[in-house]
């Protein structure tokens, strides 16, 4: 079994939920309430973006965590023999793309921050958000095929 340790598994889900939870609030303000409305920024979207910065050095820590030991672990779990390999290939596609996106994700928002020009930030911003998303509803998906492979054998 490739389990997450219950600290990892909560701290996992802790910071997937600050990220998204931070971002959908920024969004909220920033479209509904504030600039994006034709009005000035709201006065709680520089500490919605400075809560989902710290969200996403945690989630680079938990990156790194993941990458350290279960990504390999479950990889060579699904190598070891045919039979594993076919009744994991759900939970390692999930997986894959779940580590592509996470990539996508910490690269857009560093080009956000740091590259983007102006006039394709409101692009670049649109595109990390449904990144981000994308990423937040998959993970559950991930570990519920973990669960379910587990019940299945």
């Amino acid at each position: 079994m490739n389990h997450l340790k219950s600290w990892q598994y909560r701290a996992l889900y802790v910071t997937v939920a600050a990220l998204t939870l931070s971002g959908l609030l920024w969004l909220a303000w920033h479209y509904l309430w504030g600039a994006g409305a034709g009005n000035l920024p709201h006065p709680l979207e520089p500490w919605w973006m400075r809560l989902h910065g710290a969200a996403a050095f945690a989630g680079l820590f938990m990156a790194g965590v993941l990458a350290a030991a279960h990504v390999p672990q479950g990889w060579r779990m699904t190598t070891r023999s045919p039979r594993l390999r076919q009744h994991r290939a759900g939970q390692r596609r999930t997986g894959i793309v779940l580590c592509a996106l996470g990539t996508a994700a910490v690269l857009s928002g560093y080009l956000l921050y740091y590259f983007v020009p102006e006039n394709l930030h409101e692009l670049m911003g649109w595109a990390h958000a449904v990144l981000g998303l994308v990423l937040a509803l998959l993970l559950p998906l991930h570990g519920w095929r973990h669960d379910q492979s587990a019940c299945g054998r």
